[in-house]
């Protein structure tokens, strides 16, 4: 049993103050008392921490190195891709595990409590399988067992290199299963994670709508019948360009008219919609995977945040390609995005809660949903996913409750994160992770074997 107490924490039920937390050996909140005693670990502001929807771990290790011009006049998504698939023939399943274990790390540092690995790099260089096909996500979980993020592992099913169903390039060719294979590497999968951590979950990826069949898109929903479905979906106006002129649609109209789209379908980035697919697809009750700053990084798009929210849209926010890795940057990438797009200022505040309250208060119901995870609130049952933040930093001094998160996010940063919890596990304190000198030294190992091909 563990017992934080806390001077303020956000509740269900709004703003408390002297807040006991009591953690059961499972890792779940066991009891919760408002107006108590001073008592055990003790923090300034504990929040409920965040799930991180969307991760390439491996992409970590191209950070800072894509921000050169490529051979075309107009750089894009699609150069920058040429330039991941160029080192993918080094890495090997030790790489995969260090350079996730930092990304983990990293987002444990920052304030996020869990992972969604949207997993994809499964073979070896050629495309021939490992002697265990799911190889390569055991070593996520691996990662994860390292680092004590709770992890939600998303096998990804890609087939295809375009909506033609052309063969995958060299470049793809580790990525690539049929839906046979597909399946035997979930079941793979499965069985590691079922040996993981109790909280750890398993879902599947579709990649995206050129990357697998359309019966087999439509038949995802009752295929698995269980646990978390993401997929990209509308990033790119070549991406929109090449579904409509294959299927008859634009990507979102596509998916609305042809999948199941629920409560269990997370769908990433959505930066290429009309105001009528916007509303319609907030409405079908999906989580918009939003990545504020890879989608600023690639030259996306902005999504179109305001319109979902006001259609009841539920939202959550991920890290993607990794190039950096921060919470409160990502929610004032998302509300700055907005501003600028539409001259205005608060663009995600409600008469009722401040920008930073209403955007965080989205992205944990969300990034619960979007996980399958029990999370995202305060409250009894729920795994003791937290954060603590600094009130003493020059900051957040003289700020309070919505105003305290207001300047965590756009006046401060990441370093105000203190402490970190996830289903219990106590892994960050004093803003470090406590497995830090490791992970950082086999992940720079990692980096001096890969320096020629990065």
């Amino acid at each position: 049993m563990q017992t934080i107490w806390a001077e303020t924490a956000l509740l269900p039920s709004g703003w408390a103050s002297k807040v006991r937390v009591e953690v059961d050996a499972s890792g779940r909140i066991d009891a919760l008392e408002v107006g108590a005693p001073k008592v055990g670990n003790q923090v300034a502001l504990l929040l409920p921490a965040p799930v991180n929807v969307h991760s390439h771990g491996f992409q970590r290790a191209m950070a800072g190195l894509t921000e050169g011009r490529g051979s075309h006049r107009q750089d894009s998504f699609w150069t920058w891709r040429q330039l991941m698939f160029r080192f993918l023939d080094r890495l090997t399943p030790e790489h995969i595990e260090a350079i996730t274990a930092l990304a983990q790390m990293e987002m444990l540092e920052a304030g996020y409590g869990a992972s969604v690995e949207f997993h994809y790099l499964h073979h070896q260089p050629g495309g021939a399988h490992y002697d265990t096909i799911a190889e390569t996500s055991l070593r996520i979980l691996s990662a994860s067992d390292q680092t004590g993020i709770g992890l939600c592992l998303l096998p990804v099913h890609y087939q295809y290199g375009g909506c033609d169903q052309r063969d995958l390039t060299a470049g793809q060719i580790r990525f690539a299963n049929n839906f046979d294979q597909f399946l035997s590497l979930v079941d793979a999968a499965a069985d590691g994670v079922r040996a993981s951590s109790l909280d750890t979950k398993i879902g599947v990826a579709p990649h995206s709508l050129r990357a697998v069949g359309v019966d087999q898109l439509r038949a995802y929903s009752s295929a698995f019948e269980h646990g978390p479905i993401h997929m990209h979906l509308a990033e790119q106006r070549a991406e929109v360009e090449e579904v409509e002129s294959h299927w008859g649609a634009r990507p979102v109209t596509w998916a609305l008219d042809n999948i199941d789209l629920n409560e269990r379908w997370c769908l990433i980035h959505c930066t290429q919609m009309t105001p009528e697919e916007t509303v319609a697809l907030a409405r079908s009750g999906a989580v918009a995977g939003l990545c504020p700053i890879t989608e600023s990084s690639l030259g996306d798009g902005i999504f179109d945040a305001i319109r979902w929210v006001d259609n009841g849209g539920t939202f959550a926010v991920g890290s993607d390609s990794n190039i950096r890795i921060s919470l409160s940057e990502e929610l004032r990438t998302l509300d700055y995005s907005q501003r600028l797009r539409d001259g205005t200022r608060a663009a995600l505040a409600s008469s009722e809660q401040s920008t930073g309250r209403r955007i965080f208060e989205g992205i944990v119901e969300g990034g619960a949903q979007a996980s399958g995870r029990e999370t995202g609130s305060l409250e009894v049952g729920y795994w003791a996913d937290m954060l603590a933040l600094d009130t003493s930093s020059e900051f957040m001094w003289g700020r309070d409750r919505d105003t305290a998160l207001d300047a965590w996010v756009f006046s401060g940063d990441d370093r105000l994160v203190t402490d970190v919890w996830s289903a219990g596990r106590h892994m960050v304190k004093d803003g470090a992770h406590t497995r830090r000198s490791e992970i950082v030294a086999a992940y720079k190992d990692t980096i001096d074997e890969l320096r020629d091909a990065l």
